[in-house]
């Protein structure tokens, strides 16, 4: 398993350049097409127009030329634009929904691509800068259906990590452990080596909080998690916990519905 296409949302922010430059490594080491799209295209009627000539677009083409990356560019017209690239990609590369992001993208267009797109959605910090990614990870995991579509989702970069750590919060002692143990074992079957890491909710911190506090997250470089109800972005995780996932991350941090 392996990511072929890979679509990375481009917008005029500083931090364009880096998320651009993490989707094309990803793409050499995955032998991929990049397909970036400009979701900034304010009116439907400017389209390709606005496209050709926009500096978002010659940041990308000339980066990926750079790189040697096959690559496809779209300006988005309409939000069923984005629809039609979103459902047909391996993973999609996004900035985080808040500022200075949402200045500039498209109203609900990272609602739809991690909800409704059915690909696994790598959301990076407004201030990440270029560095590796994948090499350790926390898997957030609380045996539901959508944590197991995450790790098969990142099972690519999951295969390539260094170490691999399944975090368990629950409210009673070890109520985890034996799916998490199962989960182990299921990647042990992929060639993926992990540990698990139990942390029993007290009540005076939240899971969040917990995850990022955690020995497992200081060194990391990744969380996987999976993304959970069908309102606004990232709400749900953990039983409504997505909002604070998001406005406390400081990790990136793979998706999935």
């Amino acid at each position: 398993m392996s990511y072929k296409d890979i679509l990375v949302f481009l917008d005029p922010t500083s931090s364009a350049p880096d998320r651009v430059r993490l989707a094309i490594e990803l793409a050499k080491t995955h032998e991929s097409r990049l397909i970036g799209v400009d979701a900034t295209v304010a009116d439907a009627g400017e389209g390709e127009a606005a496209g050709r000539a926009s500096p978002v677009r010659l940041m990308f083409e000339t980066m990926t030329r750079d790189a040697q990356v096959k690559n496809v560019f779209h300006a988005v017209g309409s939000a069923r634009d984005s629809e039609k690239f979103n459902h047909c990609v391996d993973l999609i590369v996004a900035p985080a929904p808040g500022r200075p992001a949402r200045e500039f993208l498209r109203h609900g267009l990272l609602d739809r691509a991690l909800m409704d797109s059915g690909a696994p959605t790598l959301i990076l910090p407004h201030d990440w800068t270029t560095a590796p990614l994948g090499e350790s990870v926390v898997v957030a995991w609380n045996g539901g259906r959508e944590a197991v579509r995450a790790v098969h989702d990142a099972m690519p970069l999951l295969k390539r990590a260094r170490e691999v750590a399944i975090f368990a919060f629950s409210s009673r002692p070890s109520a985890l452990r034996e799916s998490a143990e199962i989960l182990v074992d299921h990647l042990r079957s992929h060639g993926v080596e992990s540990r698990t890491s139990d942390w029993t909710n007290t009540a005076d911190i939240s899971v969040v909080e917990a995850l990022y506090a955690s020995v497992e997250a200081q060194g990391a470089d990744l969380v996987v998690a999976g993304a959970f109800g069908h309102s606004r972005l990232y709400e749900g995780l953990f039983g409504g916990m997505s909002f604070d996932l998001i406005r406390q991350q400081s990790l990136p941090l793979l998706m999935s519905h």
